[in-house]
């Protein structure tokens, strides 16, 4: 009987060990919870609305997109070498009168200058001597053609020789055969003087230059009253329908450059607005003083908007390309050592956020673990929250 008691007061002692070491347990995993809290709500910090709006604060969503790396450079505007043309004279002469000036736009065939030509006064001449010897010869034509024909007829009745006939017949076919000559020469006159320009007919001196196709005009080495040479050049003819735009490119970029690839072309005149062109020449040659090739992009200028020696900026999408969870370059922010981005959890309150960055390309920045895709993230004004989490007042950007 005095047993049962003991054992009553022994299980009651066990029962309050277990109850105690139950309370230590659950103290414990509590304080743990508290920490990590605690160490959450250090990472995070507020800014009411009223602030976000003086600072100018931006929020979006991290969002995949298509990172594509670009080459970019600056170059002119320039006409294709191949489209350019120099009109000069074929003879010599004096300038009479100028049609177009530098600027000009022209057509093909329009007038340029019109100039005394000196070899088409002694063309002329010759054209006149050849015509007069082409009206004697045409008037010797007619009565050996009636001589012919009289000694046919003696001769066929036996009144006359044959051989009469025979020389009639060879005199008229030697004036034929000079007149066939003289009007040989007589055109290759015309075509000459037509090769000048020749304006007036026949004894006209004046001769004109004539656009070879339609441009502009670059160039205009000659005035009225000038003496002219042939072969020189008095005009420059550029055909800008379509244009180089030409850049200086560093040997460690050229791998990144191939013929025949896309390019955009910018310029300050048209600030919105891209033109599209592509790759047509890399240079085999590099200059030895600034280790740079030519390259040239050739863009459709039918507007003629475009202007020669036009400052531009030429944009070539390179060999990577990736689709990639991204933010615009502006969120990240160092934070004792670490790229670190500002996560929005309530419209006023952000959790900052590690995070770990891939390539970053035109002006955003590949998220690789930290941030999933749709989270909102603060894309301008992640500074002043910088300084707020370390403690200080609202930084400058």
């Amino acid at each position: 009987m005095k047993k049962f008691p003991i054992l009553i007061i022994c299980g009651l002692v066990l029962m309050a060990g277990c109850k105690h070491k139950t309370a230590e347990v659950s103290d414990t995993g509590g304080a743990e919870e508290d920490s990590q809290s605690a160490a959450n709500k250090q990472k995070q910090v507020e800014m009411l609305l009223p602030a976000q709006q003086h600072v100018g604060m931006v929020i979006a969503p991290a969002e995949v997109v298509q990172l594509t790396e670009y080459f970019r450079s600056t170059g002119t505007v320039q006409p294709i070498d191949s489209h350019i043309g120099e009109v000069s004279p074929l003879s010599r002469g004096r300038v009479v009168e100028l049609k177009a000036k530098i600027g000009d736009r022209v057509r093909a065939g329009q007038p340029l200058a019109v100039f005394d030509n000196i070899e088409a006064v002694d063309l002329s001449a010759q054209e006149q001597s050849a015509k007069a010897e082409l009206a004697s010869l045409n008037a010797k034509l007619t009565p050996a053609t009636r001589q012919t024909e009289r000694s046919r007829r003696l001769a066929d009745v036996g009144a006359g020789a044959e051989k009469d006939y025979e020389f009639s017949k060879a005199d008229e076919q030697g004036i034929r055969a000079s007149i066939q000559s003289q009007q040989a020469v007589i055109e290759g006159i015309r075509q000459r003087l037509r090769r000048y320009g020749s304006t007036g007919g026949s004894g006209s001196p004046l001769t004109v230059l004539k656009a070879p196709f339609a441009g502009v005009v670059t160039k205009a080495q000659v005035s009225a009253g000038d003496n002219v040479e042939p072969g020189k050049s008095l005009f420059t003819i550029a055909d800008l329908s379509k244009v180089w735009v030409q850049a200086e490119v560093y040997e460690k970029d050229l791998g990144r450059i191939r013929l025949g690839q896309n390019a955009s072309i910018k310029v300050d005149t048209y600030p919105n607005e891209s033109f599209s062109g592509r790759v047509a020449y890399i240079s085999d040659v590099l200059d030895p003083q600034t280790r740079t090739a030519r390259v040239r992009c050739e863009v459709d200028n039918r507007d003629m908007r475009l202007k020669t020696d036009m400052f531009a900026n030429i944009e070539l999408p390179t060999k990577f390309s990736k689709r990639a969870l991204a933010v615009p370059s502006s969120a990240l922010q160092d934070v004792e050592g670490k790229n670190v981005v500002f996560v929005q959890i309530a419209p006023t309150k952000f959790e900052a956020r590690q995070i770990e960055k891939g390539m970053s390309i035109n002006g955003n920045t590949e998220i690789v673990s930290g941030v999933s895709a749709g989270e909102r993230v603060v894309t301008q004004g992640a500074f002043h929250l910088k300084s707020i989490l370390a403690g200080g007042e609202l930084g400058e950007d």
